[in-house]
């Protein structure tokens, strides 16, 4: 197992059990007893955990990690979502995404599918982003016309946040916004883990025609300190085979379709 991968695997068991032994990684991962201490000291490093007598306990800031440590968390149902919103996406449509693990994933299919359909040729399609990471990807596709919108980059997540924002968005109009989220709140609508993502994600959502959160079903059942909007301004939700069937009727009655891909 490459380092990385570890890594995102022992934060996600340190956020599941609440800490962790060194005895316990090294038989989780089969690592020795040093690598397993050095795992826990660069992720204490980075303040994702704290550090314990023989451990390391989560810490408050655990639940909104940097994108790089979240990339292979569900990451057979993102893939499963991403596909579906690049089959979504046609030639000359103006789409938007915001930062995040699975809307990272679908701008990537995006590009592929636009390298590969001789139809995107013939018209302009648009990215609007406000993610750097996103936009870097899609530079190199030809066919697609990329813009970013203004603000301060966040290490966290790669999207550009806070006032500057503001300078474009307003003067701009998406056709769908695909909209990924920390949390889909069924009373309280989509939550994130910052309140400066929380704000452009907002005007995001303001400026689009259709907003289709992009989410797999853990999402229904998480918890995030941010509200972005309501879900009577979302028009779908694009999730995985693991929704309920309850969640998917208490969707409908809010007037949100949901598509299992």
């Amino acid at each position: 197992m490459e380092r990385e991968d570890r890594l995102s695997r022992l934060i996600d068991l340190i956020i599941d059990e609440g800490s962790v032994h060194v005895e316990q990684v090294i038989e989780q991962f089969d690592v020795s007893a040093a690598t397993a201490r050095r795992d826990l000291d660069a992720l204490a490093a980075q303040q994702l955990v704290t550090r314990t007598r023989g451990g390391a306990m989560v810490n408050p800031t655990s639940g909104d990690l940097p994108l790089r440590y979240r990339t292979v968390r569900q990451w057979r149902e993102k893939n499963t979502i991403a596909l579906k919103v690049a089959q979504l996406v046609s030639p000359g449509d103006v789409v938007a995404f915001n930062g995040g693990t699975t809307t990272t994933s679908a701008a990537q299919e995006l590009g592929v599918r636009v390298a590969g359909d001789p139809r995107f040729e013939e018209a302009s399609t648009t990215v609007v982003t406000n993610a750097v990471n996103i936009a870097n990807d899609l530079m190199v596709r030809p066919h697609l016309r990329i813009v970013v919108t203004g603000g301060v980059a966040r290490a966290r997540s790669y999207e550009l946040i806070g006032p500057l924002s503001s300078l474009i968005l307003p003067q701009i109009s998406i056709d769908t916004l695909y909209l990924g989220v920390s949390a889909v709140d069924l009373e309280h609508g989509l939550f994130t883990h910052h309140e400066g993502e929380a704000a452009v994600n907002a005007a995001m959502v303001a400026r689009a025609h259709r907003t289709v959160v992009v989410a797999d079903s853990t999402k229904l059942r998480a918890t995030a300190f941010a509200r972005i909007c309501g879900l009577d301004e979302v028009d779908a939700l694009i999730t995985d085979d693991g929704v309920a069937d309850a969640d998917v009727a208490a969707l409908a009655e809010r007037g949100v379709e949901t598509i299992v891909a």
